[in-house]
């Protein structure tokens, strides 16, 4: 049992005991993980554990017949389940709460029945019934039950069976047989009961003399051993899944009673397999169970060859009861398994790699038994073979031919087109699914290497290229697993290196992810540069107020005029402009599949303008099959990673922006100069900060973490191979660019907050010194100035501004107050980051975090900041 299948048969079992998961489904999942063998669990583990149920049971004996009912139906992972069971015995607190959630359940089921018997409630007046009474209507009502629903089952079945192919293969339905196969049951050559009392009347057995009595129950015995009553030995009708009982004349001999009694298990068998024959040759039940039938009815001929033997010797009058009895012996044994496994495969309601499992199973079991063993051996390779031509068509051309829903791989109706718009990478992982209860058990450990080898060959299949295996060669049948583990394992060798070769060469994998570097991860700093200049006005517009168009024009000439133009992938690039800020789109990235996400996609949105800035992303066409790599799932990622540095890349710009216009306001101002030292400080020390974020993200997590994933792509054997070191980078990077930790994020994104209102305010504050300044040049200027009409207007529209800015046009003691509100949430937020970063980066799996700490802090100065927080903290504690 894999991990995965652990960890959720605990869950679903705990979830059934309404006993919550959590750290007590993982104490149980250890344990098992850790009393586990390859086989499951061992015969002694799964012994005790179904003896210690049974004592903690209150009837033992119900318990192990179940237990033996379910064994015999070979249902999968039945001793890891009585194994967990036995564990929780033991467990004494969840043993308290389950006999709580029992009585607390019985107590609602009781107050439901009260509610509901007032108007089903039998009268008071009613007379008691005796004890025998009530057994006898029990009898009748199950004989009344069983008559009129169980000889309908295998027809429900069958239906059942039938309507689920129809449903799933509309074009294609199951053939059926005409009705008068099922309304003419003489031709099953099973026994057609007889409401016929046994035994005549008027000459009764037990008055002829012995040896006439010998040759009537000889020849009576022939009949019965093919299916047909005899005269004093007459077939009772089968009940269910019963085996076939007979009644003997009670007028017989003891002893001829006692012979003919040992023979009539022979009869009940031949019954069970030509029922089980007759049903499962039906079109519903699958090709394993028709070849499996077919392997019977070859052995059945055996049978009845040696029956008209018999036959012939009677008419010779050499055939006496002891004789008969002494021919059927060696026959006896081969029709007991025979009707075991029959019974077993009608139990368990097996068909395709289940029947095989038992059959397998059965083998194994009866590996002392030379006839046994090599009748279970016959059987399972006969059943075997057309499972095999399903597998061998999967491996060695990646084609499904299912028509009965047998084979261990299952196909899902997917189009691979759509698999653009939506998040996860769907078609790779539900497209083809394992299917784990039609897994034989001798192919249980190669399961997910055939499921991966069709998938390879069928994904360069429907780019339209035929691929076939060179190696194929006849799957067989064997007790030695290597055999066929070798051809599935070679299978798959070709078809990785097929598919793997296809991408990597001929569809150019590395190099389309090299030009997503380009874009999404700003590899040519040329071209992104020149972006910005040239579409820095349009961004700054809101979002219902660009012209996509436009944007379009902008990136091709940006692509034309830069170094990106020898990227012969550059025509893929596309605009995109996202409904939803970065932390939204985080959000949505991080809980794919939950019910958060639904929550988010399905709530109302919200009426925020956003600015180009905050909605502008790049997106990238991909083409199939490279989109099994570069998914949906995989490009918002990238997005992701992009949106966080543009954002970053933009707040640089800002502040440059701010020293240039700093520069320019230096020459308005005379009295300037405490706050302008203050408000350059400030400004100078979120430029390092934003510009060392970028280079920590840049140069320490994104490319060290792309040239270990090229290196790990040259070596990688298969695609999933490259799909887990794709999705590995991106998962790095995510979580190094602090994008995965929701504390770190909201932090960093308050610290970006405050350099974008730093910036806003400080270029506020320029132009209204610039004002002010042309203002007084206007006031107190030459006279002759102020007659001129021109010079006039201006100085209008100057008193104007003033008037409606004058909240920005503060004293420089009031600016000062301004900047050292700025300073001090910068410093604090700071902190509280590299306070943050510097906890996480006492974690192993943080350890790359740590980098940015030595670039912030280079010389110490926040480390002092942040010990004296800390004493701070620890006095308020202690006070």
């Amino acid at each position: 049992m894999s991990e995965f299948r652990i960890h959720h048969d605990v869950n679903e079992l705990l979830g059934l005991l309404n006993v919550r998961g959590g750290d007590g489904a993982e104490v149980y999942i250890d344990l098992l993980q850790k009393n586990r063998t390859p086989y499951v669990t061992t015969t002694v583990s799964a012994h005790s554990a179904k003896v210690k149920m049974a004592e903690h049971s209150k009837t033992p004996e119900d318990f192990l017949r179940k237990y033996d009912e379910l064994k015999s139906k070979n249902v999968r992972n039945l001793d890891p389940l009585v194994y967990l069971l036995s564990k929780l015995t033991e467990d004494k607190e969840t043993l308290k709460f389950l006999q709580q959630n029992a009585k607390e359940r019985s107590e609602m089921s009781a107050n439901a029945a009260s509610s509901t018997t007032t108007s089903y409630s039998i009268p008071a007046t009613s007379s008691k019934m005796s004890m025998q009474e009530l057994e006898e209507l029990r009898k009748k009502l199950g004989n009344v039950t069983a008559s009129s629903n169980v000889p309908q089952s295998s027809e429900v079945i069958r239906k059942m069976l039938r309507d689920r192919h129809n449903k799933k293969n509309p074009t294609q339905p199951n053939p059926v047989f005409p009705n008068w196969v099922y309304d003419r049951p003489a031709l099953i050559g099973d026994f057609v009961t007889s409401p016929t009392p046994v035994g005549d009347p008027v000459v009764a057995i037990g008055t002829m003399p012995l040896a006439a009595q010998e040759q009537a129950l000889v020849e009576d015995l022939l009949y019965v051993l093919i299916g047909v009553d005899g005269r004093d030995i007459a077939a009772q009708p089968v009940l269910g899944r019963q085996s076939r009982s007979f009644i003997v004349d009670p007028s017989l001999d003891m002893s001829i009673k006692e012979l003919v009694n040992r023979i009539l298990p022979v009869a009940s068998c031949y019954s069970t397999i030509t029922r089980f024959t007759e049903e499962k040759s039906s079109f519903e039940y699958g090709q394993v169970n028709h070849a499996l039938t077919a392997a019977m009815r070859t052995l059945m001929k055996e049978y009845l060859i040696l029956v008209t033997q018999l036959e012939h010797l009677h008419r010779q009058g050499t055939l006496s009861l002891q004789k008969l009895w002494f021919y059927i012996q060696p026959t006896m044994r081969t029709m007991e398994i025979l009707a075991s496994i029959a019974t077993s495969v009608d139990k368990g309601e097996c068909m395709g790699g289940s029947t095989l499992s038992l059959l397998h199973d059965r083998t194994f079991n009866y590996t002392g038994d030379t006839q046994a063993h090599e009748l279970c051996l016959y059987l399972t390779k006969a059943a075997s073979v057309p499972y095999f031509e399903i597998l061998e068509k999967w491996i060695y051309r990646g084609i499904i031919k299912d028509p009965y829903s047998e084979f261990m791989v299952e196909e899902h109706e997917l189009q691979k087109e759509k698999i653009q718009e939506d998040y996860n990478d769907k078609y790779w992982d539900q497209r083809y699914t394992i299917v784990q209860h039609r897994i034989p058990s001798f192919l249980q450990k190669m399961a997910d290497k055939i499921l991966n080898t069709g998938k390879y060959l069928n994904v360069v299949r429907e780019c339209g290229r035929d691929v076939t295996c060179p190696d194929a060669k006849e799957v067989l049948y064997t007790l030695k697993e290597r055999a066929y583990v070798e051809q599935i394992e070679k299978a798959y060798y070709y078809a990785s290196k097929v598919l793997l070769d296809f991408l990597m060469e001929e569809k150019e994998l590395v190099s389309r992810l090299r030009s997503i570097k380009h874009y999404f991860l700003m590899d040519k700093g040329d071209f992104f540069v020149h972006f910005m200049d040239l579409t820095e006005e349009e961004l700054k517009k809101p979002v219902d107020d660009i012209i996509p168009p436009r944007l379009e024009a902008l990136l091709e000439l940006a692509l034309r005029m830069s170094t990106a133009n020898t990227d012969p992938f550059k025509d893929d690039l596309k605009i995109d402009l996202m409904p939803h800020d970065v932390i939204t789109q985080l959000l949505r990235v991080l809980a794919i599949d939950t019910k958060q996400e639904k929550a988010i996609i399905n709530a109302e949105p919200t009426e925020v303008s956003l600015s180009g800035l905050e909605a502008f992303s790049f997106d990238y066409i991909v083409k199939w099959p490279l989109s099994l790599i570069i998914n949906r799932k995989a490009l918002t990622r990238y997005q992701m990673l992009f949106r966080h540095m543009f954002y970053c890349k933009h707040v640089e710009r800002l502040l440059c922006n701010v020293w240039i216009s700093n520069k320019a306001a230096k020459q308005y101002s005379l009295h300037s100069a405490k706050w302008f030292a203050a408000a350059f400080a400030l400004r100078q020390r979120m430029l390092n900060f934003v510009q060392n974020i970028q280079y920590y993200m840049m140069f320490e997590v994104m490319e060290p973490t792309w040239h270990i994933m090229e290196n790990n792509l040259k070596s990688a054997s298969n695609i999933d191979d490259v799909l887990c070191h794709h999705t590995s980078f991106l998962d790095n990077c995510l979580k190094d660019c602090m994008l995965t930790n929701p504390e770190l994020l909201r932090i960093f994104s308050k610290l970006m907050s405050v350099c974008v209102m730093f910036t806003n305010c400080m270029q506020r504050f320029t132009h209204s010194m610039r004002i002010d300044s042309e203002m007084k040049r206007l006031t107190f200027g030459n006279s002759a100035s102020t007659e001129r009409t021109e010079e006039a207007e201006k100085k209008r529209l100057a008193s104007k501004f003033l008037a409606e800015h004058v909240d920005a046009l503060q004293s420089d003691s009031g600016f000062e107050a301004t900047i050292s509100k700025f300073d001090s949430n910068f410093s604090t937020l700071l902190l509280e980051l590299l306070d943050k970063l510097s906890i996480y980066s006492t974690n192993d799996c943080e350890h790359s975090m740590i980098n940015i700490i030595y670039r912030l802090d280079f010389n110490g100065f926040y480390t002092e900041r942040l010990e004296k927080m800390a004493i701070e903290r620890s006095q308020k504690t202690a006070a």
